[in-house]
């Protein structure tokens, strides 16, 4: 055999070679390829976007935290300014019962007063009537004196 002969039938074959690659392989190797390059694609953009959502939320997670807290704030804010209220408010109904069993006191202090003077003139009107007896050794008729002892109390 020719070697001559012998690389150009290895160069035909393998130009077949080629050429039934080409026709019948290649296009499923590149349309793989085509097609895991666009997978890769999808995923680097699906990436970014995910990413990019990812920043997103964490800006509106700060934004509703912040609003939290400002909501919190004004909470704790009116919670203290009711609590002065109430505080106040039964520190002005205290004060006001104060007054007020104060007065009932005062009134029932008076009243009492009142019936010790009543009292006490009427026991002075006694004792007077007695010592006029002991003094006119004659007995003094309450009925008809009585206006004169009204007096006599009234002026003590």
């Amino acid at each position: 055999m020719n070697i001559n002969f012998t690389i150009i039938g290895q160069a035909i074959a393998f130009a077949i070679f080629v050429i039934f690659c080409m026709k019948f392989v290649w296009p499923h190797l590149i349309g793989a390829i085509n097609e895991r390059q666009h997978k890769i694609a999808e995923g680097l953009n699906a990436a970014e976007k995910a990413k990019a959502d990812l920043a997103t939320a964490e800006q509106d997670a700060e934004q509703e935290l912040n609003v939290a807290k400002t909501k919190a704030a004004a909470l704790i804010e009116q919670a203290n300014k009711s609590a002065n209220q109430l505080v106040e408010d039964a520190k002005s109904q205290a004060q006001i019962e104060g007054e007020r069993i104060r007065q009932q006191a005062q009134a029932s202090i008076d009243q009492e007063i009142n019936q010790a003077r009543e009292a006490l003139r009427a026991q002075v009107a006694e004792l007077s009537v007695l010592g006029a007896e002991k003094i006119l050794q004659d007995k003094v008729d309450m009925q008809k004196h009585s206006s004169m002892l009204e007096q006599l109390a009234a002026k003590l």
